[in-house]
């Protein structure tokens, strides 16, 4: 029984090592993807001197609002590594700003109502899932108590 524990608290202490590992290269990766992100963007500024300004800002801007949805994905993965456990806010945060920047990108293209539909009621949907998560977060919960 004493060494099923011990190996028990061995490979826990295994898999949390190995985890914080891969976590910390996976942040190197966001971090890199970021500069890259932000370097594209700033190459993209010639736009404005090549293209129509509406051409140009759009692109910007869909580079900007991509970035902003890395920087979200770096605060998830750095909210595991701190607390151990992902939360549902930050996911919902980065699904958001995704869904928002693809908004973004088809702003003046011609849509069907039926995608515009489906667009709103993803947002909304999210909206309202983020209001119920923070509602009934864990440690909200534990507060009450």
């Amino acid at each position: 029984m004493w060494k099923e524990n011990v190996i028990d608290l061995n490979a826990s202490r295994f898999f949390e090592m190995s985890a914080r590992v891969v976590l910390s290269l996976l942040i190197v990766a966001i971090l890199m993807a970021i500069l890259a992100g932000i370097g594209c963007t700033f190459y993209d500024l010639r736009l404005v001197f090549q293209q129509s300004f509406h051409s140009a800002f759009k692109t910007i801007m869909v580079d900007m609002l991509t970035v902003l949805a890395i920087v979200e994905v770096l605060r998830t993965a750095l909210a595991y590594f701190t607390e151990g456990r992902v939360k549902v806010t930050y996911i919902i945060d980065t699904v958001i700003v995704t869904v928002l920047t693809e908004v973004m990108a088809f702003w003046y293209k011609e849509m069907e109502w039926q995608e515009v539909a489906m667009i709103i009621l993803l947002v909304l949907s999210l909206a309202c899932i983020r209001i119920i998560a923070v509602r009934f977060s864990p440690r909200r919960l534990r507060e009450e108590l």
